[in-house]
């Protein structure tokens, strides 16, 4: 206890000593002087002069429709939400306007603004929209009151000391100081969790506490509630995030809680420098900034767990933090980032951005294979990262990501060409769309978004991964056993146990980057073992239109029916069923103009099925989207080799076609007393093996005979190109 109160005094002296009585009103997460200094530089600097157009716009169209406060009754989508949404940009935006030009319009418009919920704000009561989230007040689910509180105390900061005393004084006590009890005193159970929601929350409440010089409540946003440092903004540092930067939920709401994490640790540094919060836990703010831009491909954020795939670096969130850290670091390839972006924030980091990229500073972004550790410790699996200059392979090894996370351990996806091609569904949910549910997450995001068969990777006995318990899966990851992330043969192992009772499987992943291929192939190679006979399936999303299939097939052509009764098995339908034989092992799809071809060796007895997505789907919910699924029964070892190899061109406006057939020749398999060896027979005449060794550490020396020749090699891999 007394080192509590220790801590927490320290805490509240250190903001008092910030705080002198110059700047009793004053803004205090906006340098006044900054902002009042970039107004008239910013028509040298086109990125920013855009922003301050926009805004000037968007403001001016705000203040010619009138102050529209309504009483909230609306979900996601809905008039009321949207209203209350546009209320904060245009308080956030309308003070900023201010104190960069100094019209005194902008300042008065966001102070009528706020009068307006002054007479809401003290009256409301849970949402009557609210679900199955902690309801909010303005909004259906109080992580959105936290998102409106965030925006608006950055705009009401910017303006608070030209308001009336009479104004400020009703201001703050009616809006800011009842929203900020709310989401703090009144909702410990997100204020005090370790999750985004929380997040939010504590970067509203501390916001809203060094506005209105409230020490009180900075101390319970960086500490908990009781303040005694087990929750909190700085316990969120310390657990959602890996030591490599990796969000515990996933790429999509890493994008989403970057921004409180990001604008909050400026608030602490404008206010208590002395925190060094930039350099908090090794630099894991600037850390988590790089690693979020590090999860996308194109630009587009990698689709894992619940997640949006048209999201990319182009958000709110993103363009704040990268002008954040540019701020922080003044690393010149960040740059870069934000000339794709096309876009700057309206505040001084923002103006350093545009200034820099007009004088050419800018330097390319180093997108790079890499591993990425996931747990606070790094410890719980990790998410594997092989690129080459045309493909991105993903493999995701990560622990469970909470609630959002998805029964999917070793799934994977693959880029090529600017397409996704072996894909993830991500979430069934029609964001801000009212007639989907208010816009909330679908009954089918857990029937079938969630389930093990949406994913790439291994489902026993058509059942989910630890039957779909969350509490089991969060304790259970993954195992990274080996990474290669340069040269010709990057290649990623992971095992996992126990999402199966009694069932182990291991997966390689490698990328081959061969002479005279423009893409590399693709090997995977999944070994399962189990203590009882079983079915194993192996599904594979791809995007494409399926061109050729090279074994016999049976078509379900006057009805389809469902492959399955739970488990996401409900919702698709059968289309075919095929027979791959060793030498008839093989589809080609067609997917922009490129062609791919994925070849298996086929365990004894194995089937090949063409499903589709969309089956028990009796409000069109699901998008309709092709699976291939490799299929085993009553088995107890089994091992799953494929082959995935981009090639040749179509050009459907010039009618002209090259290299529409496979370049592959066979794909064969061997199993030795300690290795997975594949050989790949190339129709140029040439070979290609890759070992792979049980042993995914030291150096042991391992051999194998092909074809009469002795291939020896060291450690976990060898590659022999013959």
């Amino acid at each position: 206890m007394r080192s509590r109160i220790i801590l927490g005094t320290l805490i509240s002296l250190t903001l008092a000593n910030a705080q002198g009585a110059e700047r009793a009103t004053g803004p205090v997460l906006i340098s006044a002087s900054s902002a009042s200094q970039i107004g008239a530089q910013s028509q040298q600097y086109p990125l920013f002069q855009q922003e301050l157009e926009r805004a000037r716009n968007e403001v001016e169209a705000a203040i010619q429709a009138g102050i529209d406060v309504p009483t909230p009754k609306d979900p996601g989508g809905g008039y009321t939400h949207e209203q209350h949404k546009r209320n904060y940009k245009s308080i956030y935006q309308a003070g900023l306007l201010y104190r960069i030009t100094g019209e005194q319009k902008y300042a008065d418009f966001v102070r009528r603004l706020l009068l307006a919920y002054v007479d809401l704000c003290p009256k409301l009561g849970p949402h009557p929209a609210a679900a199955n989230q902690t309801a909010g007040r303005l909004f259906w689910q109080s992580l959105n009151d936290s998102v409106w509180l965030v925006h608006a105390a950055q705009g009401y900061d910017a303006v608070r000391d030209v308001v009336s005393a009479q104004d400020r004084q009703v201001i703050d006590e009616k809006v800011f100081r009842v929203m900020a009890k709310f989401l703090s005193d009144d909702s410990p159970e997100v204020f005090n969790r370790i999750h985004n929601h929380a997040t939010w929350a504590n970067a509203a409440v501390g916001m809203t506490g060094y506005v209105l010089r409230e020490r009180e409540l900075v101390d319970k946003a960086l500490l908990g509630l009781d303040r005694s440092g087990k929750a909190g903004f700085l316990k969120q540092l310390d657990l959602l995030f890996s030591p490599d930067g990796y969000y515990t939920e996933g790429p999509y709401y890493q994008r989403y809680a970057l921004l409180p994490f990001v604008i909050f640790a400026q608030a602490i540094q404008n206010n208590q420098p002395e925190r060094k919060i930039f350099e908090y836990r090794d630099g894991i703010v600037l850390k988590a900034i790089r690693t979020t831009v590090q999860l996308t491909y194109d630009g587009y954020f990698f689709p894992l767990n619940d997640a949006m795939p048209d999201k990319s670096l182009k958000t709110d969130e993103l363009y704040q933090a990268v002008a954040t850290a540019y701020q922080v670091t003044g690393d010149p390839a960040l740059l870069s980032i934000a000339q794709w972006q096309g876009r700057v924030v309206l505040a001084p980091e923002g103006f350093a951005v545009a200034r820099d990229i007009a004088a050419g500073k800018a330097k390319p972004f180093a997108f790079a294979s890499q591993l990425l550790r996931d747990g606070p410790q790094g410890d719980q699996g990790a998410l594997a990262i092989l690129r080459a200059p045309s493909q991105t392979l993903v493999m995701k090894n990560t622990a469970q990501g909470m609630g959002h996370g998805h029964f999917d351990k070793l799934n994977w996806l693959l880029y090529d060409s600017g397409n996704a091609i072996v894909t993830d569904y991500g979430s069934a949910r029609f964001l801000n769309i009212q007639a989907k549910e208010g816009g909330r997450y679908l009954r089918e995001n857990e029937s079938w978004a969630k389930q093990t068969i949406a994913h790439n990777t291994l489902v026993v006995n058509e059942r989910s991964h630890f039957d779909c318990n969350l509490k089991t899966a969060e304790q259970n990851a993954p195992k990274q056993l080996f990474f290669a992330g340069q040269g010709a043969t990057q290649l990623s192992t992971a095992e996992m146990s126990r999402a199966y009772p009694g069932v182990t499987f291991r997966r390689t992943l490698a990328q081959l980057t061969i002479p005279g291929y423009e893409s590399p192939l693709v090997i995977d190679v999944l070994r399962a073992k189990s203590e009882t006979p079983a079915q194993f399936d192996l599904p594979l999303h791809y995007s494409g239109h399926l061109i050729d299939v090279a074994m016999t097939v049976k078509s379900n052509v006057a009805a389809r029916p469902v492959l399955g009764r739970d488990h996401g098995y409900q919702h698709l339908w059968v289309d075919a069923v095929g027979a791959p034989s060793s030498e008839k092992n093989y589809v080609t799809w067609l997917n922009d103009g490129r062609f791919y071809t994925y070849r298996t060796v086929p365990p004894s007895g194995a089937e090949m099925i063409f499903a589709e997505s969309g089956a028990n789907d009796p409000s069109f919910n699901l998008r309709r989207e092709p699976v291939l699924i490799q299929r085993v029964a009553n088995a107890t070892n089994v091992t799953f080799v494929s082959l995935l190899e981009p090639h040749g061109r179509h050009d459907g406006a010039n009618e002209m076609t090259v290299g529409s057939q496979s370049g592959v020749r066979a794909l064969r398999h061997t199993r030795t007393a300690d290795s997975e060896v594949v050989h790949i027979e190339l129709e140029n005449g040439k070979s290609v093996i890759l070992a792979i060794a049980d042993a995914a550490d030291g150096n042991a020396t391992h051999s194998v005979n092909i074809a009469g020749r002795a291939l020896t090699w060291q450690g976990h891999v060898g590659r022999f190109d013959l």
